[in-house]
């Protein structure tokens, strides 16, 4: 869904103009986005809590070259739905949900060895046969 689709729909249900719905549904984004910049956190009650966090910075890998590559630390945000939420979306029928894509870069030792068939990195015995993890 997206937020014209939004502003569509509550401007149906409550008899507002669509102009004036987004012009509302616009500046509460701005709000949220506005209090997660100044004060790094807000909680929406039956929705969820937002929090700006600091991510560490980590060594990667370019998937393309295979060169290390080291990631600096950076703010994110992160979203903690609330109990009501978590407890709807638990009970949503999954046939009616797309599939989670796999991550095809399942290299966890970095050497480039991953068994094609599971995703799941391969890694060298003593024997210098290749083994499951």
């Amino acid at each position: 869904m997206t937020k014209k689709e939004i502003v569509k729909k509550i401007s149906e249900e409550i008899g507002l103009t669509q102009l004036k719905t987004k012009e509302i549904v616009q500046r509460t984004l701005d709000e949220i986005i506005k209090t997660l910049v100044e004060e790094g956190r807000i909680e929406l009650r039956n929705f969820g809590v937002f929090e700006v966090k600091r991510r560490a910075p980590r060594k990667a890998r370019n998937p393309r070259t295979g060169d290390k590559v080291s990631v600096p630390a950076k703010n994110v945000v992160t979203f903690k739905p609330g109990k009501e939420m978590e407890e709807l979306v638990r009970k949503m029928d999954p046939s009616k949900l797309p599939l989670e894509k796999e991550d095809g870069d399942s290299d966890f030792e970095g050497d480039g060895s991953v068994d094609p068939g599971s995703g799941t990195p391969r890694v060298s015995s003593s024997a210098g046969v290749d083994a499951k993890r």
